[in-house]
């Protein structure tokens, strides 16, 4: 195959997938920061856990990814099912594959585009100069993540969507004024959602509140 290809839609994109999520003879590394990475994902990931053997596969998410109940039994599960999964604070494209060390595929966001037709596109590579450039880029942030498990520790506050923009816009440095704005709410009710993240956060100031979030990768998204 060549070295580079641009495969244009989803239906492209699952033809070339598909065959290799029937194989447990394949290592599967996945970087994103939700667990709808390209359509089909959720359902590639319930086909590999029902199937007999160890799944090979290491997954790096974003603490996006665990805003929503839903998401985060689904990651038990894929956890139970052998599948690695670590939760870190770097910064994380859309989407990143990699397969058996020799192939990765990156996805786009959606495009208007005509050439697009309306979908993601997707480069797939298998020039070892880019593959292996990528993967020890992975392999750093992997090693500085957290596993899922102490991730999802009752230590560990959890933080919904909603919850993480006000977070987001307190540790942003703007006013309580221009946050409450943006986030399109009351000045009172924004300042009460700070005052409850203190007590989630088991912080004293506001300051000291940016500083654990940081610390616990909850700015990150």
């Amino acid at each position: 195959m060549p070295q580079v290809v641009m495969l244009r839609g989803d239906l492209e994109f699952w033809a070339r997938i598909k065959p290799l999520t029937e194989s447990n003879d394949v290592e599967w590394v996945n970087v994103a920061r939700d667990l709808d990475t390209w359509p089909g994902a959720r359902e590639a990931a319930r086909l590999t856990m029902r199937r007999d053997g160890a799944v090979q596969a290491r997954k790096l998410y974003s603490p996006a990814v665990l805003a929503e109940e839903r998401d985060r039994e689904a990651l038990r599960e894929m956890a139970a099912h052998g599948m690695r999964i670590r939760i870190t604070a770097t910064p994380l494209s859309r989407g990143t594959f990699f397969i058996d060390r020799r192939t990765m595929i990156l996805t786009s966001p959606m495009t208007s585009a005509p050439a697009a037709h309306g979908h993601r596109t997707y480069t797939m590579s298998a020039a070892p100069a880019l593959v292996d450039g990528a993967y020890a880029l992975f392999e750093a942030a992997w090693e500085s993540a957290t596993d899922l498990a102490a991730f999802l520790s009752p230590q560990r506050p959890l933080i919904d969507a909603q919850t993480g923009r006000v977070l987001r816009a307190l540790t942003s440095g703007i006013t309580d004024e221009t946050a409450a704005r943006e986030l399109g709410m009351s000045l009172r009710t924004y300042r009460r959602r700070v005052a409850e993240l203190l007590v989630t956060l088991n912080a004293g100031s506001r300051f000291q509140a940016g500083v654990r979030a940081g610390e616990m990768g909850l700015t990150r998204g």
